[in-house]
């Protein structure tokens, strides 16, 4: 038995509402976003409807490109948003378990026990959750239409699997330079 909720979910993909609508929201909200922050049109309390005007223009050339050139991003942008969902989830979970160890300021004190001089590791594993995330969903035949094997012989499937390792070693390499580094620390005599 359809429940109501599949009913309209249903009928709304029949009107276009997750191929256009949602993504052009979202899009033209974000780019409201940075062009308020950025002030590239001045204060952003006088040029509100500039901003406004280009975020939605934008928005609606960035999302006409898919539908004109043929392309449905659909059930990827779906994938995609699902995927990231689950990575946040995990992500508040995980803050939550640490914070029952280390006290009710988190923020401040893996300040004080990692310092700011590794944010370029976590920015690292950050971008590295990102691409696997647009690999695994398969956004990247929004980029690549014909398939990211072009003229290599590759599947696609063959190369999510090698980025995968790829960045697996990587994020391996850095977890055995951080440690050797603090087992280096530990080895110095004080003096």
């Amino acid at each position: 038995m359809v429940s109501v909720f599949e009913l309209v979910i249903l009928r709304l993909k029949e009107l276009g509402f997750f191929t256009f609508l949602l993504p052009f929201i979202l899009v033209a909200a974000i780019l409201y976003g940075l062009l308020r922050k950025s002030q590239i049109f001045g204060p952003p309390e006088k040029n509100v409807a500039i901003n406004a005007v280009v975020a939605i223009v934008a928005s609606f050339m960035v999302w006409a490109s898919p539908i004109i050139a043929g392309i449905n991003i659909e059930q990827e942008l779906a994938k995609f948003f699902v995927q990231s969902m689950i990575v946040t989830l995990v992500l508040i979970i995980s803050v939550l378990a640490f914070s029952m160890f280390f006290g009710p300021n988190l923020p401040q004190t893996i300040q004080e026990k990692v310092g700011s001089k590794y944010l370029g590791i976590f920015l690292i594993v950050g971008a590295i959750i990102g691409i696997t995330l647009l690999m695994t969903s398969g956004l990247t035949s929004v980029f690549f239409p014909e398939g990211i094997g072009i003229g290599v012989g590759i599947s696609e499937d063959v190369l999510i699997t090698i980025a995968t390792i790829f960045f697996l070693i990587v994020i391996i390499a850095l977890i055995v330079v951080y440690v050797s580094r603090e087992e280096k620390k530990e080895k110095k005599p004080s003096s």
